[in-house]
């Protein structure tokens, strides 16, 4: 079965963009020329899926930041809503996450990067993510989009790593105990 690997930027209060999808204030931190491993962990994807609202985001920095294909799951998208020049790489997708795993495998993606608040909830409440690499960045914004709502039920996660930057930021590597 193909696995759902995340790896996130979430302010100390655990929000991952403002209430309008902003994320603005991860450019604070870009100053300090720190590597996170961003493009290393996306060279082991095959795959990203992601929500609308994250796929609108990306969209608006300008040039479009993925080498591998993107599913963006939506039920308020169609594939004429992606720009035309992102639609050999970029397709809108309904299914819902195993339904949506079970055809990606079938298509030979075994990893797939999963990106995006309420996204990466669904996954992680169908037991799909395997892993999570989360950045905590030294920043309170008091108000946004969560990367982790209420779960029916507890998610138990094992530390693989933990690692501290002078700027502040600290990455945490999970492995999700099944």
């Amino acid at each position: 079965m193909t696995t759902g690997h995340i790896m996130m930027a979430m302010s100390l209060d655990g929000f991952v963009a403002r209430p309008d999808h902003a994320v603005d204030w991860l450019n604070k931190q870009a100053t300090h020329n720190e590597d996170h491993g961003f493009a290393e962990f996306q060279g082991r994807m095959d795959v990203i899926v992601m929500g609308s609202g994250s796929f609108r985001t990306v969209v608006g920095f300008g040039e479009w930041p993925y080498s591998i294909p993107c599913i963006v799951m939506s039920r308020t998208m169609t594939d004429e809503d992606v720009p035309m020049e992102l639609r050999s790489r970029v397709e809108v997708s309904t299914l819902e996450p195993n339904v949506l795993f079970a055809s990606l495998q079938k298509r030979g993606l075994q990893r797939a990067y999963v990106d995006g608040g309420a996204v990466i909830r669904s996954f992680i409440e169908a037991g799909l993510i395997e892993d999570m690499r989360i950045t905590i960045v030294p920043i309170l914004l008091g108000d946004g989009i969560r990367i982790f709502g209420s779960n029916d039920r507890d998610i138990d996660l094992e530390l693989m790593s933990s690692t501290p930057f002078p700027s502040g930021l600290l990455d945490l590597e999970y492995k999700v105990k099944r």
